[in-house]
């Protein structure tokens, strides 16, 4: 038998250091009986991955989805409910735009803005953008993992702080280089008197399997905890404010088990206080596993495993989910990307069928 040529022996190893492996081959179609999205969107021009929904407080049916187009000729997409992209708001000249996420009232220039912040990955920066006219608030970017040999920064989740509304973005990275604790940093956004948004790091924190990567973040405000994705172990809780006791320490481990292979982007629905739906994208099986939000009777940081959705989204990547009612969908809307460069909306009653909780006209997000 001929020896295994060289070069392939080297792509193998490149391969097994940087812990990316080979993803086995995810399901192409549906499964039967898979629940099918009101609207799927106009595609973008290479590949979407992440979106962010925001609520426009003023007009909800004026409301928009932002998303990206991952590619080095990458851009930030902007539709409406109807799927339709608006074309004028549309952020392009981006090199490789990761996630994206939105936050509300943040203060600049003496008044309260709402933003989107998406990860530019190979600039290892973050860009911001005013909603809903998608100025740039920035100056040309904030640098994230200064310093460091890893800095192909990935996912973000914005995280705003119930006691003074202060304003993080907690980021993650692609790379093999980076640490196995420490992997995600945090930075609080703050005005720098000029009408630019800055980031000051605030900490680093978060462990990592060292295989894999870890890209998808959710930051749940009213309970104070971040949610991120080790994609080939597990689903990882900490604190969120990073000045609480113990924020360093991990909180929970969720969904060691119950996923094909990656555990991809994470979304929460909030049923009521406290309560609700955490919803992981198990990425080669075409579905998504649901977790209470609230955890156990007896242990608010168990998170068992309480559903498997079948959707039609292949291989979803980024996700988001909102409970405020919306022209089509009065109890709320559930985005996910899918393969063929588009996002698909869902109804979230589609989403909870008659065993998950709804809620008939969510609270508007308070600035």
């Amino acid at each position: 038998m001929p020896s295994t040529p060289r070069f392939l022996l080297g792509l193998l190893l490149v391969c097994a250091l940087s812990g990316a492996g080979f993803a086995a081959p995810g399901k192409t179609e549906p499964a039967p009986g898979a629940i099918k999205p009101r609207i799927v969107t106009e595609p973008v021009k290479h590949d979407t991955d992440d979106p962010a929904i925001w609520i426009n407080r003023a007009n909800p049916a004026e409301s928009l989805v932002v998303g990206t187009d991952k590619h080095v000729d990458g851009a930030l997409y902007v539709w409406g409910l109807d799927g339709k992209i608006h074309h004028d708001k549309v952020v392009r000249g981006l090199v490789r735009p990761n996630n994206v996420d939105i936050a509300y009232g943040v203060m600049l220039g003496g008044r309260k803005i709402d933003i989107a912040v998406v990860t530019e990955r190979y600039a290892h920066r973050l860009r911001v953008y005013r909603l809903p006219d998608m100025a740039p608030v920035d100056n040309g970017g904030i640098p994230v993992f200064q310093g460091e040999r890893a800095r192909d920064c990935m996912g973000i989740a914005l995280y705003t702080r119930a006691s003074d509304g202060a304003v993080f973005a907690i980021v993650s990275r692609s790379d093999y280089l980076a640490p196995k604790q420490g992997y995600l940093h945090q930075y609080r956004l703050v005005d720098d008197g000029n009408g630019v948004l800055r980031g000051v790091f605030a900490r680093s924190f978060g462990d990592w399997s060292g295989t894999k990567e870890i890209e998808a973040i959710a930051v749940d405000n009213e309970l104070g905890y971040v949610y991120y994705a080790d994609e080939n172990h597990s689903i990882r809780k900490y604190r969120a404010d990073p000045a609480a006791k113990d924020s360093d320490e991990q909180v929970a481990v969720i969904g060691l088990d119950g996923f094909t292979e990656d555990r991809e982007g994470i979304s929460i629905y909030k049923s009521g206080p406290g309560t609700g739906y955490i919803l992981v994208s198990n990425q080669q099986d075409n579905s998504f596993n649901v977790y209470p939000r609230e955890g156990t009777a007896a242990d608010p940081h168990s998170h068992p495993l309480l559903r498997k959705i079948d959707v039609s989204t292949i291989e979803s990547d980024g996700s988001d989910v909102t409970n405020v009612e919306l022209p089509g969908f009065p109890g709320g809307l559930f985005v996910a990307m899918s393969n063929g460069k588009v996002f698909h909306y869902y109804a979230w009653e589609d989403i909870a069928g008659d065993r998950l909780r709804k809620v008939s006209n969510g609270a508007l997000p308070n600035p």
